[in-house]
C-alpha cells in the first residue's frame, strides 16, 4: 500500500473539499491515486463540492473585464446563494479571475462541455472520420481514435476545462469547487459574453500599392 503523505491528503482536500479525514480514507483505498480517491469520494457523496452542487444559486454577480487597450472585453454572471456572500472578496475574486480567464481564451464558447449543442459534437465527428490519417484502421480503432479527438475538442470549447491563468496546475472547475468548499456555497458559473473590437464588421481592403499608383498618375 501506497504511503499516504500529509502533502497528499491536503492536495486532496484542495481538490474536492472533503473532510481530512475521508480524503485520508480515499487515498487509503486507492493506493494513493488522486483521480481514483476523487471518485470514491463521489461516489460515497462525500465531497463537498458534490453536496452543494444541487442547491439554488440565485444570488451572485455579474462581473466584467476590459483588457489593456480596450480591444477585449467580457462581461459573466457568477451565482452564488447568498448576497452576503456575493458581496464578499473571495468571491468577487472568483469572479474577476474566471472573467479574465475568458477574455484570454478566445476558443471558449460554452460553460461546459454538457452546454456545447449535438450538432456541434455530430460535426466534428464528420470532420475527424474523414481524415486521411485514419485510413485502413479497423472500425473499433477508428471509433476509439475519433472519440478520444471529439472530447478533445469539445474540452477546449468549455470554460471550466480550462488550466485556469492564475495556476495552471488546476482548471477553472477546480477553482470553483476549491472556492465552494471555502466559503460554502453552491457556486455557478451561469454564463457570458465575449466581445472584441471590430468583430463581425467587413472592413474595406486597402491596395496601397495601387492606390499610390493611382496618386502618381493624377
Amino acid at each position: 500500500m501506497a504511503k499516504i503523505s500529509a502533502k497528499l491528503v491536503k492536495e486532496l482536500r484542495d481538490k474536492t473539499g472533503a473532510g481530512m479525514m475521508d480524503c485520508k480514507k480515499a487515498l487509503s483505498e486507492t493506493d494513493g491515486d488522486i483521480a481514483k480517491s476523487i471518485e470514491w469520494l463521489r461516489q460515497k457523496g462525500i465531497t463537498s463540492a458534490e453536496k452543494k452542487a444541487g442547491r439554488v444559486a440565485a444570488e451572485g454577480l455579474v462581473e466584467s473585464y476590459i483588457h489593456t487597450g480596450g480591444g477585449i472585453g467580457v462581461l459573466v454572471e457568477v451565482n452564488c446563494e447568498t448576497d452576503f456572500v456575493a458581496r464578499g472578496d473571495i468571491f468577487k475574486d472568483l469572479a474577476k479571475g474566471i472573467a479574465m480567464q475568458i477574455a484570454a481564451c478566445p476558443n471558449v464558447q460554452y460553460v461546459k462541455v454538457e452546454d456545447i449543442p449535438a450538432e456541434i459534437a455530430d460535426k466534428e465527428r464528420e470532420i475527424e472520420m474523414g481524415r486521411d490519417d485514419l485510413g485502413g484502421k479497423p472500425d473499433n480503432i477508428k471509433e476509439k481514435i475519433v472519440s478520444g479527438r471529439i472530447g478533445k475538442r469539445l474540452k477546449e470549447l468549455s470554460l471550466l476545462d480550462q488550466p485556469y491563468i492564475r495556476d495552471q496546475n488546476i482548471t477553472v472547475d477546480e477553482l470553483v469547487k476549491r472556492t465552494v468548499a471555502e466559503i460554502g456555497e453552491n457556486i455557478q458559473i451561469r454564463r457570458f459574453q465575449r466581445f472584441v473590437l471590430g468583430e463581425g464588421i467587413e472592413k474595406k481592403e486597402e491596395d496601397f500599392a495601387a492606390e499610390v499608383a493611382a496618386q502618381m498618375g493624377k
